[in-house]
Parts: structure tokens; C-alpha cells; sequence
């Protein structure tokens, strides 16, 4: 911009003001020309009415009538979609969503003088934002209610979105074949055409066509079956309440089912493959328990009559809330007495509470868009702790919640983090906003507003909240809104921002902040990335809190529990004066404290780089062992850890005896010795591989240890051939988790280049177990140049198989990369992301996983030598 304070030369004015005319003028040529070339085209060569990847919202679906005849033989499958709509604008243009199908009639019904009329659409379709066009003969009147009929064809997706192919073994070898949907967030459209974005609610009323030797499911229970053919079915199931489409779901299969009722008379069904029916009583009970739990919580009953929970052998992510039939993994669901550990009974627990959450949390009230999935996953997250730490006492899960928060800092800290609720547009963009942030940090976020408001005061802001949006869609302001103020309770008294029961506590002035409320203070945590340094010292009778930062400033919540003291600060630095704040907190616990905030601060350093180096030299001087030599350098903090926590290592039971928690260490303590190769640990796992091998796997291992058991057992040429042919006949997910786990952990690059091939083909090992294998393979030193040469080799596939930016794609990028260290590295990684333009050189996990290589280039430059050099002087002794 050019400042008019500034006194310029005369000719120098009239060059410049000649310069930018001529600028604008090619400028606003180039601008016409490129909105000309650039006008959709219809997949037929004619001019797309709507440019937008957003709908237009003059067009309001009402209901749908879905009729779905799937074919299990040919893959195929047929439906015609009805879709009652109202338009709040004359228009003769209807914009929805269809993706992959191929439309061969489209009608619109109107009624007029108590008759009904039809009349030929034609359809224009755009697959670059995945749309078609209706065109109607006239416009459509005001109010008037309308039906489009459209006749549709298309193939079950190999892909896992969508209405897609899902196979599995018996165990006498038959491989059969089933159709399952998951269509969040934007795979709707792959199996009906529909206005498929979460605000376009509505009622659906679904039909299955099946053959009867299967049976159908969907969101609501089965009301009749009718014979349409010889041996063809239609299922008709109850309307549903009003909803979104990504919400939608049936299953055709031949599962079988197992049921309970709660208190309120909601039928709870488990589905699974027959072989494995006999694994689904724990999720029954656990889901019948906090179903109730939840009805009692949120103050509003389950709305629909049953809840099913399927176990899906083909799925990608871990889990789906469709409304009144989520979806599974079936190592997520499914808990095997005798060969599931204590970590598999959490997982199930959490997952089933996470998604019974949303039934409320993301169904009953959904997020206007996208920007918000924080709303819908950060509370089910959150969730998950409040209500099995009720349900499940002894799961003691409250142990495991600051973990979460600390996950997610490391990700936060970087500058390619993004806000809890972002702006996103297209299907890739908003398959990303599936990551940590919403999850974790959404969660945790909740929890400090929770301690902040108090319990009670939290638990009524959301129940008027989903109360009064109830089949509604929000953003995060009506959240806010329907919070209670920043003093929530009856008996203490706002003094200018200041919480205290003392209204004449004499650091009322030091905290003058007139007008915050909730909104203004969550907005610094949802509308921001990252978090702040908070220093917190202690001088004579004042406390002297400060946060850092570059950019941005947070109103951080500061709780004193003992003496219910609540107070917040915006600015950059205060200090209070102690008055009964040090009988409330012991003066030893307010010392210097600092929580990372980006990815270039100091904290961050701390944290990621081990930037206070001299107090690791110090720590590890305190436990080094005597001896003269230094070892492998790069070998020393793992050993260095296994010296550490031998006594502990040697002290654990090869048992399942325990706590959860206590179990948990176990398998990890273990796993952790016997892959550094601690001889005790090795010795004891070899003897149970033995007798286990000998056994042919029958024998039973006490499940806490296997992992070890297999992780040492795999080492071996034979062992590892016998655990693959093991996997191929197990019927225990927990129990393959484990053996894939373990093959990828082998020290045999040509068993590991196999391992990839295989599982890529998705044939005896799943497709959706690749990840994993990838991420494993990649973490291990051994495998991971060919870990990042396969992804490298294979992207354009991958891609296919799962979509940019899915939360799949992202944890193999990142799996294969991250731990990266080289320059060298850093421009290989560069060079390749940035060939596949659109392709993927665009996701944010390229530019975290770019800017955590740089982080870690960084670190080595800066301490690698050092250590070396200490530990040569030092002549540290390793394992």
C-alpha cells in the first residue's frame, strides 16, 4: 500500500499513478479471463451452474426414501433415492451431492389439484466437487413441498468409505463377503445421491433388498419384510429421527447378534461374525452400562428404541457413532477371555463410551461445519474419561487423561499445527481436521473449562446446551453461550474478573478484567494454535505469574482447590499479592513452572530438543555404570533405560495378575527389555516361545507378556514363518494385533520388504492393518529405509486405497519420516512431497513432518556432539 502521509515528486506521483492504472488494467483483464477459463464444465462439455464447493442453502431436503439392492456376488448395487425438498427461493437449478454413481433417471414430483405430476430432470455432473445439477423445466415455487426421484447404479467401494466390500474366514477356510457403510465426513454421496453436508438435517426412511440367507441393519429397527421376488427381500425400517446423511448406515451380512435391554427399555445388540459371537459380552455389558449412564448424565433420553453395535472386519478408522448403529473394528469391540490384555479391556471401554457419547455429542446436536468437529470429538474424547471413570472404576482411567494433553502439545507446539476450530472446504481438508487437536486438545480444553467452572456448574452449561439444540446444528459460540458465567456458583461473588468467596480480598485490583466471560475466554483456546508459557514465581507475599509469547496472549484459568479460589489473567504478566494463598498451597509448590506453547520457543526445546542438556548429563551421571567403555552412542538412552529400570523389569511376574495399570506396565516394561535384548528378559521369553511353537499355538500365554513372547520369538527365521501362519488362522484380533505387531519388528530386511508387499495386496492381512505395518516397519531401525522407499514407490496407489487426508495417510507419512535427522533426509522428503503437487504436497502433515525432520537436525547440531564427547570422558559403560 502506498502511505498518502508520504510528500513524493510530482513526476514521480504521475509515473507511479500511471504505472498502477496500467497494473489494475492488466490486472483486471488477467482476473476476466482466467473466471472465463475457469467456469466448471459438466463432465458432458456444458457449463456446471454452481461453482461453489459449498451447496447452496435455497434448497432444503425434508426427507428421504431410500431403496438399496446390493448384490454380493457382482459387488454391485442399485437404489432409488426420494428426497421430499422445499426451496426458500424461486430456482430451476437443484445442487446435491453424488459421487461414483451413475445416474440413469431423474424426476420431479410436485402436486397440484390433488394430483401428482413428474416431470423429467436432466442431470449434470461435476466430479471435481463430486455434484450433480438437476435442471427442472421451470422454477421451483416458494414453499411448495417437491420430490425428486433419482434412479441410480454403482459398485461397493474396495476402499473402506463410502458403501464398500467388507470379506472374512470362517474357520473351515470359506471366505465370505458382506456390504457395510462409513460415510463420515463426506462418503454419503458414494452411496445415495444427497445434500451431504451436516446442517441439510433430515428424516430417512431405508429399504434394503437383500437375499434371504443375510440379514439387514440400519439406523433404525426392522419394522416389516416383504418377498419382492423369489428369493429377494425388502426390508422396511422405522424413519429415523432428524439427522445428518454422514450419519446414515446399514449392513447386509450374515452376523449374528447378541442382546440386553437397559433400564429404560433400549434394546442393546451386539453384531459380529458367527465364529467370534462368543467375544462380544463385555462391549454388551459395558455399553448397556454407560448408555444408562449417559441417559442419566445428559438428562435427556437415548431418542431412538435400540442401539446395535456392529464389529466390521474390513474398517479403517477405529470406530463410527452412526446414530443407532455405530460401527467397529473388530479389535475394538470384540475382547477374547484368553488372549486379550488389560490394554484391549481399556480400549474396548473407551471406544464404546467415546461413541455411545456422540449419540448425544455429534447426532442429537451436530457442528454446522466442519471448521467445529471439535465439538462433536473433543467432547466424545472428554467424555470418555467423565463417564468410565464412573462406569469402570477400576480402570482408573482419570491416570491416563494428562497424557492425552501432553500427546497433543508435541503436535501443538509445531507452527504447522492449526486451530481447534480451522476454516476447511474441500473433502481433503476436512479429512484432516480428524487429528489430535480435535480429539485431544479439544478434550482438554473441556477439562480446564470444567475445573475452571466447577463440575456442576460445567454438566448444567451442557445439558442446557443439548437441550436446546436438540436435532439442531451449532458453532462454538452457542456452546459458549449456554455456559455459565466465569463465577458459576451461588456464593461467590465477580469481583472485576476475580472469582473469591472474600469480597474484600485486596488482589481484586490486580485482576481487573471487566466483561470476560467463558466466549471471550475460549476463544483464545479454539480460535488460536498453540498454547502459552506460563511462568508462575514466588517473591516474598506476591506471586508474579507471566506467560510468553510471540504472537498471541490467552485468558488462562488459574484454580487454587483448597481454598476455591478462581481467578484469570489476559495480559502478559501480574502479580497478586499472597493473602491466604499460602494456606491454600504450600509454598514449595509454586515454583517455576513452563508448559510448551510453539514449535520455535524455548519450551518446546525443552521438551522435543533436550535443550537443558546439562541436567540430562547430570541425571544420567547419577545411574551411569562403571566400566571403561562409551558404546555406541546412539545406542546409549535405550540402554541406558534398561539399566535404569532393571530392578523394576526383574521384579515383574510373567503373569496376568494386577491392577490394569499394573498390567499395562507389565507388557511394556517387558517389551521394552526383551527387544533391547536384556538377556533375563530374552531368556525367559524364549522358553514360553518354545513351549508355545511346540504346542502349535494352543498353549495359553498369560496375555500381558505375549507380546514380549512374540517379540523375541520373531527374531528367529522359524519363529517368524510360525507366527505368519498363526496369524492366518487366529480368530483373536487381539491376538493378530500382537503377531503383526511383532513381524514387524523383525532384524530381517527381506522378511520385512515381504511384510509390505503382503499386506499391501490386503489379501490374508488387511488393508487396513497397512498403516500400522508401514508405521511399525518405519519406526524400526532395520526397516525404515524401506518403509520411506515404499511409501516413495507405492503413493499414487496409497492414495487410492486411503484418501488424502485421511488419518491414515497421515500416520504413514509421518511413521516413515519423522524421525528423520539428516539434511541430506530433510531435502529428500522435500523434493518428493513437493513432485506430487496436487496429489498431496498441499497436507499438513507434509509440513509437520518437514518442520519435526528440521527440529530434529536442529537438536543433533546443537547436542550430539556433546554427548558424544561426555560420554567418551565419562567412559560410560553400556549394555
Amino acid at each position: 500500500m502506498i502511505s498518502l502521509s508520504i510528500k513524493w515528486p510530482l513526476a514521480t506521483m504521475l509515473f507511479l499513478l500511471s504505472s498502477l492504472l496500467i497494473l489494475l488494467t492488466v490486472s483486471t483483464r488477467s482476473w476476466c479471463q482466467s473466471s472465463d477459463t475457469m467456469s466448471p464444465k459438466a463432465s458432458n462439455g456444458t457449463p456446471f451452474p454452481w461453482e461453489k464447493m459449498r451447496l447452496p442453502e435455497h434448497i432444503i431436503p425434508v426427507h428421504y426414501d431410500l431403496l438399496i439392492h446390493a448384490n454380493l456376488t457382482t459387488l454391485t448395487f442399485e437404489g432409488t433415492t426420494e428426497i421430499e425438498i422445499t426451496a426458500s427461493q424461486p430456482t430451476s437449478t437443484i445442487i446435491l451431492h453424488s459421487h461414483r454413481l451413475q445416474i440413469s433417471k431423474a424426476t420431479l414430483k410436485k402436486r397440484g389439484r390433488e394430483r401428482l405430476s413428474a416431470e423429467p430432470l436432466t442431470v449434470l455432473e461435476y466430479p471435481a466437487h463430486e455434484q450433480i445439477a438437476l435442471l427442472a423445466p421451470e422454477p421451483l415455487v416458494v414453499g411448495l413441498p417437491y420430490v425428486i426421484v433419482i434412479d441410480y447404479a454403482g459398485h461397493l467401494s474396495e476402499h473402506l468409505q463410502g458403501f464398500y466390500k467388507s470379506t472374512y474366514r470362517t474357520k473351515e477356510g470359506e471366505v465370505r463377503v458382506l456390504a457395510s457403510t462409513h460415510f463420515e465426513p463426506t462418503a454419503a454421496r458414494m452411496a445415495f445421491p444427497c445434500f451431504d453436508e451436516p446442517a441439510f438435517k433430515a428424516n430417512f426412511s431405508v429399504k434394503i433388498r437383500r437375499e434371504p440367507r443375510h440379514l439387514a441393519i440400519s439406523n433404525m429397527p426392522l419394522v416389516k419384510s416383504v418377498t419382492v421376488a423369489e428369493g429377494l427381500l425388502e426390508d422396511h425400517f422405522a424413519v429415523t429421527v432428524k439427522m445428518s446423511t454422514y450419519l446414515v448406515a446399514f449392513i447386509i451380512s450374515d452376523f449374528k447378534s447378541i442382546s440386553k435391554m437397559t433400564k429404560s427399555g433400549v434394546k442393546v445388540s451386539i453384531y459380529a461374525v458367527a465364529d467370534k459371537i462368543h467375544q462380544a459380552d463385555y462391549a454388551l455389558d459395558t455399553a448397556v452400562t454407560l448408555l444408562e449412564f449417559y441417559e442419566d448424565y445428559f438428562r435427556i433420553p437415548y431418542p431412538l428404541p435400540k442401539q446395535d453395535l456392529a464389529a466390521i472386519p474390513d474398517f479403517e478408522s477405529g470406530a463410527m457413532e452412526n446414530w443407532g448403529l455405530t460401527t467397529y473394528r473388530e479389535s475394538i469391540l470384540l475382547f477374547d477371555a484368553e488372549k486379550s490384555s488389560a490394554s484391549d479391556k481399556l480400549g474396548i471401554t473407551m471406544t464404546v463410551s467415546h461413541e455411545l457419547a456422540h449419540q448425544w455429542f455429534g447426532n442429537l446436536v451436530t457442528m454446522e461445519w466442519w471448521n467445529d468437529l471439535w465439538l462433536n470429538e473433543g467432547f466424545a474424547k472428554f467424555m470418555e474419561f467423565v463417564s468410565v471413570s464412573v462406569t469402570h472404576p477400576e480402570l482408573k482411567v482419570e491416570d491416563y487423561f494428562l497424557g492425552k494433553c501432553f500427546d497433543v502439545m508435541e503436535l501443538d507446539a509445531l507452527n504447522s499445527s492449526h486451530p481447534v476450530s480451522t476454516a476447511v472446504e474441500n473433502p481433503a481438508q476436512i479429512r484432516e481436521m480428524f487429528d489430535e487437536v480435535s480429539y485431544k486438545k479439544g478434550a482438554c480444553i473441556l477439562n480446564m473449562l470444567r475445573d475452571y467452572l466447577s463440575a456442576e456448574a460445567f454438566k448444567s452449561g451442557i445439558v442446557r446446551y443439548l437441550q436446546k439444540y436438540s436435532y439442531k446444528n451449532t458453532r462454538n459460540e452457542d456452546l459458549w453461550n449456554s455456559m455459565a458465567s466465569i463465577c458459576p456458583t451461588d456464593d461467590s461473588q465477580s469481583m472485576e474478573g476475580f472469582c473469591s468467596r472474600d469480597p474484600h480480598s485486596s488482589s481484586a485490583s490486580h485482576w481487573r478484567q471487566e466483561g470476560l466471560d467463558v466466549k471471550t475466554m475460549m476463544n483464545t483456546w479454539t480460535l488460536q494454535k498453540g498454547f502459552p508459557l506460563i511462568t508462575v514465581t514466588v517473591r516474598g507475599r506476591n506471586v508474579h505469574v507471566r506467560q510468553d509469547s510471540e504472537r498471541n496472549t490467552w485468558v488462562v484459568p488459574l484454580v487454587t482447590p483448597a481454598c476455591a479460589m478462581k481467578l484469570f489473567f489476559q495480559t502478559l504478566a501480574l502479580t497478586v499479592e499472597v493473602f491466604r494463598l499460602n494456606l491454600c498451597i504450600p509454598r514449595s509448590r509454586l515454583t517455576r513452572h513452563h508448559l510448551p506453547k510453539r514449535g520455535n520457543d524455548l519450551i518446546h526445546e525443552s521438551v522435543v530438543s533436550f535443550r537443558s542438556i546439562s541436567r540430562v548429563y547430570w541425571l544420567i551421571s547419577k545411574h551411569k555404570a562403571a566400566g571403561d567403555s562409551t558404546g555406541d552412542v546412539c545406542d546409549f538412552p535405550q540402554a541406558f533405560l534398561i539399566r535404569l529400570l532393571s530392578d523394576l523389569i526383574d521384579n515383574q511376574t510373567w503373569t496376568d495378575e494386577g491392577s490394569v495399570s499394573q498390567r499395562m506396565l507389565r507388557s511394556q516394561l517387558l517389551l521394552l527389555a526383551c527387544v533391547r535384548k536384556y538377556q533375563p528378559c530374552v531368556q525367559r521369553a524364549e522358553a514360553y516361545f518354545r513351549e508355545w511353537k511346540d504346542a502349535d499355538g494352543n498353549l495359553s500365554l498369560p496375555s500381558d507378556v505375549t507380546l514380549a513372547v512374540f517379540a523375541v520369538g520373531v527374531q528367529d527365521p522359524e519363529g517368524w514363518d510360525f507366527l505368519y501362519r498363526k496369524y492366518q488362522s487366529s480368530l483373536s484380533t487381539s491376538e493378530k494385533n500382537k503377531i503383526e505387531f511383532a513381524l514387524g519388528i523383525s532384524q530381517d530386511k527381506d522378511k520385512l520388504q515381504w511384510l509390505l508387499e503382503k499386506s499391501f495386496k490386503g489379501d490374508v492381512i488387511k488393508i487396513q492393518e497397512f498403516p500400522h505395518i508401514l508405521g511399525a516397519i518405519g519406526r524400526n531401525p532395520v526397516g525404515y529405509p524401506l518403509a520411506w522407499q515404499f511409501l516413495r514407490e507405492n503413493w499414487d496407489k496409497l492414495i487410492q486405497k486411503f484418501e488424502l487426508g485421511s488419518s491414515s495417510l497421515t500416520y504413514m507419512v509421518i511413521g516413515t519420516t519423522s524421525q528423520f535427522s539428516t539434511r541430506a533426509r530433510l531435502e529428500e522428503v522435500k523434493e518428493f512431497f513437493s513432485s506430487l503437487k496436487e496429489k498431496g504436497s498441499q497436507l499438513r502433515c507434509v509440513q509437520q513432518t518437514i518442520e519435526t525432520i528440521g527440529e530434529n537436525i536442529r537438536w543433533m547440531d546443537k547436542n550430539f556432539e556433546k554427548i558424544r564427547v561426555w560420554l567418551q570422558s565419562e567412559k560410560l559403560e553400556l549394555l
